[in-house]
């Protein structure tokens, strides 16, 4: 009986979330001590709460270990509803034949599955693709990037951008999703990221636009390529701000669509499985307020956990800081520091994964690099190469369009530090 005693005791505290020596850490503050903790005096601030306070946990297990656990003797068994068709006769009404069948048995009469994906019933429809356009689509440098990363045991999401197509019109959106789709159905592919700068770079002006446009992209990837998941990049400005009203005002104004408010239901909707939050304000935005770059990651963050939109979504942070014109100009005590400030930190502080920009050219063709021409070492790759333990946890982009020396070549050397990438279509 003691043992049944103790054992009813750990199961209720484990319910109630509850752990005896956290009660004990917590009770000199007393019943409202997570609260203060935390300082949840405003919306904005991280709050957390209980689901029953140490006293009331205390007083819960007390009550259903009272007289030897006689409460919970008299709780009868939650009823399940399953029916066991080997002992009773199964209704033949509803689905199925009314037969039991195991793993291996012989499919009903007249089932039929000819392995052939769903045709298009109206023209411009998308739908899954056929067979032969994976095939082509493993022929293209993107096919070949995916290959060569899946043989390198990296995970990878195809990177796209669907909202010049779906502001072109149906036909044009129908296509685009099936090219990315017979790319996406590629061994080793595991997501989409369908746009980037989301509300941003100006190419939505409402808010009603941007959510249309993501909604529209959802529902037709989830068609096009099931079981891939889907990912945005974007930026929410007034997060660095933390409890700075000033700032979080002038962001506001300057960046109308990329409120919490309208990137929330982006999140809550379903259509994004990923969300990435670009870095690059973080460095030099918030001066006008005397917010250091280290404090607007810092707020980011917290901002991020205090809406708990990491329950909602993977979040992710993205940089492009570590680059260097031709390439990384940092010394080897510059680069520990960088890397402690661009990737360690925020994967500290909440960030899910950090996606860093290894390679990419500007307007004027100038290429940006963390390793040298040729995939030469710099005292910057070097130092990534000694983050073994953060690899699941670090990713990046790559563009099969411009190979540094060779696509297997350049994966292969990626897959180093990464174990994961983004392969642009």
């Amino acid at each position: 009986m003691r043992i049944r005693r103790a054992l009813a005791l750990s199961a209720a505290l484990t319910v109630l979330a509850v752990g005896l020596p956290a009660a004990s850490a917590f009770s000199a503050d007393g019943k409202e001590d997570c609260k203060n903790v935390t300082n949840g005096g405003s919306q904005s601030d991280p709050q957390c709460f209980w689901m029953a306070d140490p006293a009331e946990a205390l007083d819960i297990v007390r009550f259903w270990a009272k007289d030897d656990g006689a409460k919970l003797k008299e709780a009868g068994e939650y009823p399940v509803g399953w029916i066991d068709c080997t002992v009773e006769a199964c209704s033949a009404e509803g689905e199925g034949d009314g037969e039991a069948h195991g793993e291996g048995d012989p499919a009903p009469e007249g089932y039929q599955d000819d392995n052939t994906p769903p045709t298009c019933q109206t023209a411009g429809e998308t739908c899954s693709v056929s067979p032969e356009e994976i095939a082509a689509a493993a022929k293209t440098a993107a096919g070949q990037a995916i290959a060569a990363a899946a043989a390198s045991k990296m995970r990878v999401w195809v990177d796209t951008e669907l909202l010049d197509d779906y502001q072109a019109g149906t036909a044009a959106f129908a296509a685009a999703v099936r090219k990315v789709a017979a790319l996406a159905a590629q061994p080793g592919v595991v997501g989409i990221r369908f746009t980037s700068q989301l509300g941003y770079n100006g190419a939505v002006k409402t808010a009603e636009e941007m959510n249309a446009f993501v909604t529209a992209a959802a529902t037709a990837l989830h068609t096009a390529a099931p079981g891939k998941k889907l990912g945005v990049h974007t930026v929410v400005p007034s997060f660095g701000c933390g409890a700075n009203d000033p700032c979080a005002a002038e962001m506001a104004k300057k960046y109308p669509l990329l409120s919490p408010e309208h990137i929330e239901p982006l999140l809550t909707s379903g259509s994004v499985d990923q969300l990435a939050l670009d870095s690059g304000l973080l460095q030099s935005a918030y001066a006008t307020w005397k917010i250091t770059p280290e404090q607007a990651q810092r707020n980011q963050w917290s901002k991020v956990k205090s809406l708990a939109w990491d329950t909602l979504a993977q979040i992710a942070a993205e940089d492009a800081g570590l680059a260097g014109k031709d390439a990384s100009p940092l010394t080897a005590e510059q680069a520990a520091a960088a890397t402690q400030a661009r990737i360690a930190t925020p994967l500290k502080d909440g960030a899910a994964t950090v996606n860093l920009w290894t390679r990419w050219q500007d307007t004027s063709g100038a290429t940006y690099r963390v390793m040298g021409a040729g995939l030469a070492a710099t005292p910057t790759w070097d130092q990534l190469t000694k983050l073994q333990p953060l690899q699941r946890r670090l990713s990046t982009m790559y563009s099969p369009a411009s190979p540094e020396v060779g696509i297997a070549q350049d994966v292969k050397k990626l897959s180093e530090v990464f174990s994961q990438v983004y392969v642009t279509d």
